[in-house]
């Protein structure tokens, strides 16, 4: 499957372009909500949901904390699928 070009907005790429993508990216599907994908980089994960208008990523960090006060907030951010597909992977994939 070939991908439309990399400054095509998110939004004119079919759904199983968009999955293929997220699998090169180095994704993973969630078995039980196919909307959700998860990534583990050596300093942080994250969960990204393909929602009806954008797609949301929940960043954490992974260090493990020592106690529950030690736990960094959750970064979460949203992208309009208005946004090219280059444009989205640079912020996303760039981490926290």
């Amino acid at each position: 499957m070939t991908l439309l070009p990399t400054d095509t907005p998110l939004y004119n790429h079919p759904l199983p372009e968009i999955e293929q993508w997220l699998l090169s990216m180095g994704c993973e599907q969630d078995d039980n909500e196919l909307h959700c994908w998860h990534i583990n980089r050596p300093d942080w994960h994250a969960e990204l949901s393909l929602d009806v208008e954008e797609l949301t990523v929940r960043y954490h960090s992974a260090t493990v904390p020592s106690s529950i006060s030690d736990t960094p907030p959750s970064i979460y951010r949203t992208f309009k699928y208005s946004l090219s597909r280059q444009d989205i992977e640079n912020a996303v994939f760039a981490g926290p």
